[in-house]
């Protein structure tokens, strides 16, 4: 490793961000792009770092509140590795979410309840799991039209599966 630089940055993060190797820890990519691209080569890349904390409350909020594609500002110290290629070493000191990701909406999945069961309608299937409330497995109905028998038989203590 060679210098070490303190700064703040401002970037996305690009996947969930995970545990660290301790408690207390956690670790994530920051995607930063450059400010000025007018006056940068238009080819410049955006620069990838990679990021961990030690701050329990930081890991806490990166581990449970964090999405893809929300916009932070992190503070901390980046090292340069020797190797060029590597992704820079970002130690995380303070976070602010600048702006959160919106929220994904599974357009393909439709959650719907009669009472006490469930039944999970999925575009590309033909059959429908139906489930307790509780969560417990009634069966897989045919097709929609079936759902309801499927719920009496249960209800009935028959055969769901």
């Amino acid at each position: 490793m060679t210098s070490q630089t303190h700064l703040a940055i401002d970037g996305y993060v690009d996947a969930i961000p995970a545990p660290g190797t301790r408690w207390g820890t956690a670790t994530f990519d920051l995607v930063h792009s450059p400010n000025n691209a007018d006056r940068i080569a238009p080819d410049t890349p955006d620069t990838v770092y990679a990021c961990t904390t030690g701050d329990p409350r930081i890991a806490h909020a990166l581990l449970n509140e964090i999405q893809p594609g929300d916009l932070l500002r992190v503070t901390g110290t980046v090292v340069q590795p020797d190797d060029p290629t590597d992704p820079a070493l970002l130690t995380v000191h303070a976070m602010e979410v600048i702006e959160a990701a919106p929220a994904p909406v599974l357009y393909d999945l439709v959650l719907e309840r009669w009472g006490g069961y469930a039944a999970i309608f999925d575009a590309d299937r033909d059959t429908v799991p139906v489930f307790t409330t509780d969560g417990a497995w009634v069966g897989e109905a045919t097709s929609p039209d079936t759902i309801l028998d499927l719920i009496d038989a249960y209800e009935d203590g028959g055969d769901t599966r």
